[in-house]
């Protein structure tokens, strides 16, 4: 893979340094879209690890960036508020979407309660056969010795398959999940972008959609073992209005598809840039579960949440005000030299691998985070037995999101033997 950006990056860097620091705003998301986002993130920490951007579109932000500082604010559920929402735009009044990720207590734990058993310990070892199989089908149908596109072949493939399983979903109409998925996280920087009024048509045919098979499965009498029956059945979920199933059916969709399906792009990316831990893989095996949460800090798929003060609290000298929005960047935490040690390079065999911020703390943590580990670690198991190594092309086509830290087109190799 041939790194056609190193100019870009030093170009940003020097931008990084010596611009005001006020003037600094990391939810750029063309920063993001072209990877440049690491020197600023860097500068911040440093200089200003507690910064106020008063002059962004969607209002004014603090940036949280050092690791201890974000586990401080994540943790605090009593000042910091996951209401009104978990991205720095506030929703309009006309499509407020409820999702327990964006509620507090005691109504965040009730929802989340409904929805957990499907990431059981015993539903995950019964889960891991059928991963395996479908893994194993998808890279026996993937070319040999011809460039692909890994994102739509296996990324978005795979994760799916395992969300149309997890809801139940009609498979022929899988790929669906993947566009509401997309459309929900698209902000007017992406490529699929037409306008919010596009934005609420399409997600209301997703409410219309999730509605028939609620109605399907809401009467029955033995309720089935999928995210929809237990939202139908459950004590706190059963009564939801339509806003509100929507909200957590789309934080379901896209908490089950964009840190999966981005990770598992991520990394190959990371492993083809740091070719000797790709080498140390290949003679060793056995790290593939080290690598697998080196993987997620490394690329950290959702980059931020967003918080909202419930009273005036200081943090390193600086005073956050009662209201006002906190980003909590999970990306920029996972890159603190200060508690990770050469934290800009990919290491598969770190000491302490699954000390990382990328699922979160407290009552928020990523409910998820075993089935996100669990696939990554099958298909890396079965990209050893299968190709060994697996040749990036090109620099990937990134996702131009602050939020969703992701990839769009990654063209690949695989070996013809």
């Amino acid at each position: 893979m041939s790194d056609g950006s190193v100019d870009l990056r030093e170009e940003a860097r020097s931008k990084a340094w010596s611009m005001p620091i006020e003037a600094i705003n990391v939810a750029d998301p063309e920063l993001f879209r072209h990877d440049l986002i690491w020197p600023y993130f860097e500068r911040l920490r440093k200089e200003a690890p507690v910064h106020y951007q008063k002059n962004h579109e969607f209002g004014p932000y603090w940036s949280i960036t050092k690791f201890q500082d974000i586990l401080f604010v994540d943790s605090n559920h009593k000042l910091f508020s996951s209401e009104p929402a978990i991205t720095m735009v506030d929703p309009p009044e006309e499509f407020r979407l409820p999702m327990f990720i964006a509620m507090d207590q005691p109504k965040h734990d009730a929802q989340r309660k409904v929805v957990s058993p499907i990431v059981a310990p015993q539903n995950l070892a019964r889960l891991e056969g059928l991963i395996r199989e479908r893994v194993g089908k998808i890279f026996d149908e993937l070319p040999r010795g011809t460039p692909f596109d890994w994102v739509d072949k296996v990324s978005v493939e795979l994760t799916t398959q395992m969300l149309a399983t997890l809801f139940d979903f009609p498979w022929e109409d899988r790929r669906l999940l993947t566009y509401w998925s997309d459309t929900t996280t698209s902000g007017p920087a992406s490529d699929m972008w037409v306008s919010a009024e596009h934005r609420r048509t399409v997600l209301f045919e997703c409410a219309d959609y999730f509605l028939r098979l609620w109605n399907e499965r809401v009467n029955a009498t033995e309720p089935g073992n999928d995210l929809i029956s237990m939202l139908a059945h459950g004590e706190s979920t059963r009564n939801m209005d339509r806003m509100e199933y929507l909200g957590n059916l789309l934080l379901l969709i896209v908490g089950g598809n964009d840190t999966t399906r981005n990770s598992l792009t991520g990394g190959l990316y990371a492993l083809n840039r740091y070719r000797a831990e790709y080498e140390k893989l290949l003679a060793n095996p056995s790290l593939v579960p080290s690598m697998v949460s080196e993987i997620i800090r490394w690329q950290t798929p959702l980059a931020y949440m967003r918080r909202t003060a419930l009273a005036d609290v200081e943090i390193r000298g600086q005073t956050i005000r009662k209201g006002d929005k906190v980003l909590i960047w999970y990306v920029s935490g996972n890159r603190d030299e200060d508690e990770i040690e050469n934290a800009d390079a990919f290491i598969i065999d770190r000491p302490n691998p699954r000390h990382h911020l990328s699922f979160g703390f407290g009552i928020h943590r990523c409910v998820g985070n075993r089935l996100a580990e669990l696939q990554l670690r099958i298909v890396w198991e079965e990209i050893l037995k299968r190709f060994g190594r697996i040749e990036v092309l090109e620099e990937p086509t990134r996702t131009p999101s602050p939020f969703v830290k992701g990839y769009t087109r990654m063209m690949v190799q695989l070996p013809t033997g």
